[in-house]
Formats: structure tokens, C-alpha cells, sequence
């Protein structure tokens, strides 16, 4: 039996897709808002799935972020305006861009050699060698906080430069997925992750020639 809502008849089998059902929800949202109902929108969403919406709305007006050859990292689209970030936080951002399926905190020392090769890239000829050696040290090591006190500090810097929605895709975020191994065994893996689609990040020279 078919329904008609809005001048738009829906059919059992329409209705059904994925498009149908969409279509049948933009009605149903449209005829609550005739009403001026929004409270019931609201209601019906939740706020958890209101906060998803507005982030996948942030996703088309995401900015190209722009790497320069000498390491500035230059949001293209949006005025062009600069992440100002310090070589240790450079080092940290590099190596999450570097690894779209995320990194685990506890895992980072697997990744001390690559860290610190980001690390030499983008620290002024002056700086000693042994700051490096020992900041690498202290990041990769699962009982320092310093990891922590990085990621947050570039999550600030970059919420100064653009509104939450957008910045979700730029922080370095977490995301936790659950693994079910038989019926005994559940464990969580507890991503860090830069959310970016990396066709977005553009380097003003390739990898392979720096």
C-alpha cells in the first residue's frame, strides 16, 4: 500500500532504500517544523547524534591544509591562515598525518625512530641534539604524560583558528574500537587519529625529495 506525504507517493519498496527512508524523514521533519515543533526534532535526534550531523556538516567546508618546505603548516581555504606550532608539536602532528589508521599511546615507542627523523626535519640547525634525543624519549614512553600535554596543545592552537566541527578533522582525536574475539574475549583498542581525509594535505614538496 502506498503512502502519499507531501504530494510524494512512497511505496513499500521505495521506502525500504535508503533514499526512501531519507526522503520519508525529510518529510516527517519538514511536517514538524510546520508545526513549529523543533523541540520534538530535537527530541527524536539526541544530542549525540546531533553533534555527528554537525561534524559530517563541517566536512564540506573543510580547508586543504598545505605543508611548506620549510614546515609551516598553512590552512589554504581558510584565509590562509597559519597553525603556528612549535618543532616538538610539528614532529607529533607529522607523525599522526603520516599514519591515517592511528596510533595507540601506548604503542608509540614502535614508532620512536620515525619521531624523531620528523623531529630533526623541523627543529632550527640550533637546536641541541640531545633536547631532541630526550623530548623523543619522553613522548614515546607510555608512562610520561608528555604525549598528552602535546596533543592538547594543538588542539588548542587549533580551535583559536576555526570553529569545533571543522577542528574535529584537524586535532589529533581519539577513537576506541571494540574487539570480540570468540565469546571470552573483548578488548579496546584506543586510537589517536587525525580525521582529515589526506587528499587534503598537500605538501609543497614531496616526501621522497626532502
Amino acid at each position: 500500500m502506498a503512502k502519499r506525504r507531501q504530494g510524494v507517493v512512497m511505496t513499500e519498496t521505495n521506502r525500504n532504500t535508503a533514499e526512501g527512508m531519507a526522503e520519508e524523514l525529510r518529510q516527517l521533519v519538514r511536517a514538524l517544523q510546520m508545526q513549529d515543533r523543533n523541540d520534538l526534532i530535537l527530541q527524536a535526534l539526541g544530542v549525540p547524534l546531533l553533534e555527528q550531523l554537525r561534524i559530517e556538516a563541517a566536512r564540506g567546508k573543510l580547508s586543504r591544509l598545505l605543508i611548506t618546505k620549510d614546515f609551516r603548516f598553512v590552512l589554504q581555504d581558510y584565509d590562509r591562515r597559519e597553525i603556528v606550532m612549535q618543532p616538538v608539536h610539528k614532529a607529533v602532528y607529522l607523525l599522526f598525518l603520516a599514519h591515517p589508521e592511528g596510533i595507540e599511546f601506548k604503542n608509540l615507542s614502535d614508532y620512536r625512530d620515525e619521531l624523531r627523523k620528523y623531529y630533526w626535519q623541523v627543529a632550527p640547525r640550533s637546536m641541541d641534539r640531545e633536547q631532541i634525543e630526550e623530548s623523543v624519549a619522553r613522548l614515546t614512553d607510555p608512562r610520561d604524560n608528555a604525549i598528552s600535554e602535546k596533543c592538547s596543545r594543538i588542539k588548542r592552537t587549533i580551535l583559536e583558528l576555526m570553529d569545533e566541527y571543522s577542528a574535529s578533522y584537524y586535532i589529533i582525536n581519539s577513537h576506541t574500537t571494540k574487539h570480540i574475539a570468540g565469546s571470552q574475549r573483548i578488548w579496546y583498542e584506543r586510537l589517536k587519529v587525525i580525521n582529515l581525509p589526506r587528499e587534503l594535505v598537500v605538501w609543497e614538496e614531496e616526501k621522497g625529495n626532502r
